[in-house]
């Protein structure tokens, strides 16, 4: 019989369960990258690295982003966003160190 402490295997962790982030990191990504699925291809990457935060377009054509997690998996990112999806030409990217914003998840926002 099962310990009633125990999780089912099928169920996530609770937010409670999640330590703070290990690291925080933004990024704000020049170049030809909006209209070329940065955003989603972007949220892809980061749920498969379990990584928390969101990806936004900003109104002067960059794309800015927040990563939160565990440390090599926040560096996946950065470095997954100095290349971008196939169709992206990235000219640069500024990696700034972030205080956490408590992200539960990964998130496409609206433009702004």
């Amino acid at each position: 019989m099962s310990n009633a402490s125990e999780m089912d295997s099928n169920e996530a962790p609770s937010a409670s369960a999640n330590p703070d982030p290990a690291r925080a990191i933004r990024v704000v990504v020049h170049g030809k990258v909006q209209r070329v699925t940065f955003r989603e291809s972007c949220r892809r990457v980061a749920d498969v690295h379990a990584v928390r935060g969101f990806v936004r377009n900003l109104s002067d054509g960059t794309v800015e982003a927040v990563f939160e997690g565990h440390p090599d998996a926040v560096d996946t990112l950065v470095e997954w966003c100095h290349a971008g999806p196939e169709r992206a030409v990235v000219a640069r990217v500024e990696v700034i160190e972030s205080s956490p914003i408590g992200a539960t998840g990964f998130e496409v926002r609206e433009t702004i």
